[in-house]
């Protein structure tokens, strides 16, 4: 990509930009492109300009994220403080930007008495992310609370989508894979503050409990298959522990992998490749990947 093919913009373009600290397993490549944008109209404006050849991926926290050794080639584009922000549309109603944590939403939501939406403080991600994979946990989803979102689509048009327009299945979404969600808005019900706070103290007690959280990983590794529960069969598959390099299945929690210091991305991808060959081999199961792997191997 050359400097004549990158439109200009508000926001800030980093070429050549480390990915590894802005991901949770702290490897991988190096962005060719790294676009902050300044607003959402900047986003759009940039895109409808920019070399439609030229590949767009979003990057949120980087929390469910392999990025591959050899780099993302193409524009990543990272929604940083203009678009962390939470707003109360009325008693049951947050409008939140895409780059908004799911820390920030559940407290906005705990301040404003809004129930329902408690869910989103154990999952370490963003709102962009959270709208795309349809992410959950403790019993719930985005798409339980989701009423609809705004996306800038790769040619830069801004459109805004029904929850009904996503065709959300289990950690999934139909959007298209180059669209970038800007804002969403979240409807729950009308709570107490105090019970609020419970509830997300006690999903976070639970989450310290039971999942790595101080470690180098990249959340949960593999899809709950039906019937199935995906850390129970990589346990039974004896990968409680298994290595490769630096990249470790957790002892704490096996759907999660670990960064022990210095592995490469490579050595976390064959890791979960020798997990889903064993589990299968042992269960007959096919695990399907949660945590998304881009960018080309080096």
């Amino acid at each position: 990509m050359n400097a004549v093919a990158v439109p200009s913009t508000r926001g800030r373009l980093t070429t050549a930009a480390p990915l590894a600290p802005l991901v949770w397993f702290k490897s991988g490549g190096v962005a060719q492109w790294l676009f902050e944008p300044a607003d959402a109209d900047d986003l759009s404006g940039f895109l409808e300009r920019l070399d439609p050849s030229i590949p767009v991926m979003a990057l949120g926290l980087g929390s469910n994220l392999i990025v591959r050794d050899g780099g993302v080639p193409g524009v990543v584009v990272r929604l940083g403080k203009p678009f962390a922000t939470v707003e109360r549309l009325d008693s049951t109603t947050l409008r939140c930007e895409g780059g908004a944590s799911g820390i920030l939403v559940s407290s906005a939501a705990r301040d404003a008495g809004i129930a329902g939406v408690e869910f989103l403080r154990s999952i370490p991600g963003t709102v962009g992310g959270f709208v795309r994979m349809n992410g959950g946990a403790y019993g719930s989803e985005t798409a339980d609370v989701l009423v609809e979102c705004t996306v800038v689509l790769r040619n830069g048009e801004m459109r805004k989508l029904s929850a009904d327009a996503l065709g959300y299945t289990y950690r999934h979404s139909e959007l298209p894979a180059d669209a970038i969600v800007v804002s969403a808005t979240f409807r729950g019900r009308p709570g107490e503050p105090d019970a609020i706070k419970a509830e997300m103290d006690r999903i976070a007690a639970s989450r310290e409990a039971s999942q790595p959280l101080r470690s180098k990983t990249g959340g949960s590794t593999f899809k709950n298959p039906p019937g199935h529960k995906a850390w129970e069969l990589v346990d039974q598959a004896g990968c409680r522990g298994l290595r490769r390099g630096d990249a470790q299945v957790s002892e704490k929690h096996t759907n999660f992998l670990l960064n022990l210091g210095s592995a490469t991305s490579a050595d976390i991808e064959a890791l979960g490749e020798d997990v889903r060959s064993r589990v299968k081999e042992k269960s007959g199961v096919t695990l399907e990947w949660e945590i998304q792997r881009v960018g080309v191997a080096s």
